[in-house]
């Protein structure tokens, strides 16, 4: 028997699904299993090559957004016009390079009828890679020494204080590991180029990675956390694939997190135990991850959550989740007709 659940029209980002996917079409999966309403899906695309536009079954429309780098202005008159058309609930955004942006405009979008559940941009900007160290500091979380550096001249200052390998990361996005100045240097320039400086210089931590996935109300409660230990990475340090574990340090250490910081939206932390059982927090993702997919599946739907908190809707916490579950994610051929990428490509919609 169908019963009449309210219906949203949802714009999600990050529709890549390469070797570092986006978590778009994971989000959408999520959005689409949703108990507590229905939803149409139209996705946001930077580039004529994401994936997930040609996945019909999943997105009803897609259309191209400017890149962060045109400006807030610019993104803000853009979405004005898909909502003109579309008449957008609800957007959630999935990448760190574009959160400030959608952050900044949550409130013109909300005036115009577009909900979110972001972060402050105080939020934001203290778990920046740059900051971790400071954040550590005043929430009382391990963390691991880092420095922000500008020049390749600065690793050799860091030697007498850092033991190698040393971990390479760009102020956003890619993390390398380096076990001499060599390897330090070739890391740096590649990923300056890249994402520009600075580059963060991190002290690498022995041990067992984990990441946690959630969301936080913004009042320091938990509404969803879920723990994973990776089973297999990728050579971007991606998990490909992951199983759910019980672990009360973990979860405690999330709990301590939100209760600290207020956080509002979905996060990832990314932790480190080390041999004597202590938890690292190595990074902070102010947003959903690409293996969120995981979270859905054991019984705790983040999206759905997420955006019933948009819509200021109440929302209960998540109790429960299966330990015990692994994913694996895989890559398939699509076959797409060159007359929807020339379409998508020309005319920015699909």
């Amino acid at each position: 028997m169908k019963t009449n659940k309210q219906k949203l029209t949802i714009a999600v980002t990050g529709l890549n699904a390469i070797d570092s996917p986006g978590p778009g079409v994971a989000v959408i999966r999520g959005l689409l299993e949703a108990k507590s309403f229905d939803c149409r899906i139209i996705g946001l695309a930077y580039e004529s090559l994401e994936p997930g536009i040609y996945m019909h079954d999943l997105i009803e429309k897609t259309y191209h957004i400017p890149y962060p780098s045109a400006g807030i202005e610019a993104l803000y008159n853009r979405l004005m016009q898909i909502h003109e058309k579309e008449k957008l609930d609800v957007v959630i955004p999935n990448f760190d390079a574009e959160l400030y942006s959608f952050i900044k405009l949550s409130d013109k979008l909300k005036a115009q009828g577009i909900h979110s559940f972001l972060p402050t941009i105080e939020q934001f900007e203290a778990r920046q890679k740059i900051n971790l160290p400071e954040f550590g500091k005043k929430y009382d979380i391990h963390v691991p020494r880092s420095k922000a550096i500008y020049t390749t001249n600065e690793i050799y200052s860091l030697e007498q204080d850092y033991n190698w390998p040393l971990v390479i990361k760009g102020k956003y996005y890619d993390a390398s590991l380096a076990y001499n100045m060599d390897q330090a240097k070739t890391a740096f320039n590649k990923i300056s180029a890249k994402w520009g400086l600075p580059i963060i210089v991190q002290e690498f931590i022995h041990g067992t990675e984990y990441n946690v996935t959630g969301l936080g109300d913004g009042f320091g409660n938990t509404i969803a956390a879920v723990p994973m230990r990776k089973q297999y990475i990728t050579d971007k340090g991606k998990a490909w694939g992951g199983i759910t574990i019980t672990d009360e340090n973990a979860l405690d250490l999330t709990s301590h997190f939100l209760k600290s910081t207020k956080w509002r939206g979905a996060f990832e932390l990314e932790l480190m135990k080390n041999k004597t059982g202590e938890y690292f927090l190595l990074e902070i993702n102010p947003r959903i991850p690409a293996w969120i997919y995981l979270a859905v599946g054991v019984g705790q739907n983040i999206p759905e959550a997420l955006t019933s908190l948009a819509m200021g809707w109440p929302t209960e916490a998540f109790k429960h989740y299966e330990a015990g579950k692994m994913f694996i994610r895989f890559a398939w051929d699509m076959i797409v007709d060159l007359s929807e990428f020339q379409q998508i490509s020309t005319y920015g919609e699909l």
